[in-house]
C-alpha cells in the first residue's frame, strides 16, 4: 500500500515493538491502515510461527497480531475522533492494551494471507474499545475485543 501506516506515525520512542515497530530490525513490521471507519492489517505468517498443530499459526502469534493492530487502530480512532487527519507529519497518541479477549474460531493456515479488520466500539476520554475480526482463506478464524488506553509520551 502507498498509504501511510499508523505505526509510521508513532513517536520515536514507540517505534521499536517487535510486532509492528518500523525501527525494530528483527521485527515483523506489521502495518495497520485506515480504511474509512475501519483499520486493516494484512500479513502472511511465515512457517516459523507454526503452532502445535502443523501448518497452522501459533495462538500466541494470533494474540500478538491482535495486540499490535488493536493498539494502532485505537490510536487512529481516537485521532480521527478529535477531527484530525493522519499525515506524514502526525505524531499520533500512543495506546497500550488494558484488556484483550480472543475467541479462536478455526485454525489460521500458514503461508496464507491473513486480514485483520478493526472497528471502534467505544471511544472515551482515555480509552478505546476495539472489535477485531481475523480472516484467512475466506473464513473468520478469530475474533477479539480490546480495551486500549492512551499513554503519555514520557511513559
Amino acid at each position: 500500500m502507498d498509504q501511510l501506516a499508523i505505526q509510521e506515525t508513532y513517536g520515536e520512542r514507540f517505534q521499536h515493538c517487535w510486532g509492528c515497530g518500523p525501527k525494530n530490525d528483527a521485527g515483523l513490521h506489521l502495518k495497520s491502515y485506515p480504511a474509512g471507519d475501519k483499520c486493516i492489517c494484512t500479513f502472511t505468517p511465515d512457517k516459523t510461527y507454526t503452532g502445535g498443530v502443523p501448518k497452522n499459526l501459533f495462538g500466541g502469534m494470533i494474540a500478538m497480531v491482535f495486540d499490535c493492530h488493536g493498539t494502532a487502530s485505537a490510536a487512529y480512532f481516537k485521532h480521527r475522533d478529535k477531527g484530525l487527519e493522519l499525515t506524514k507529519d502526525t505524531v499520533i497518541g500512543r495506546f497500550i492494551t488494558a484488556h484483550l479477549s480472543i475467541d479462536f474460531k478455526k485454525p489460521v493456515p500458514m503461508e496464507s494471507s491473513v486480514t485483520i479488520t478493526a472497528t471502534a466500539k467505544e471511544i472515551g476520554e482515555r480509552k478505546v474499545v476495539v472489535d477485531m475480526v481475523m480472516e484467512a482463506a475466506g473464513e473468520v478464524r478469530a475474533k477479539a475485543e480490546m480495551v486500549a488506553v492512551g499513554v503519555k509520551d514520557n511513559m
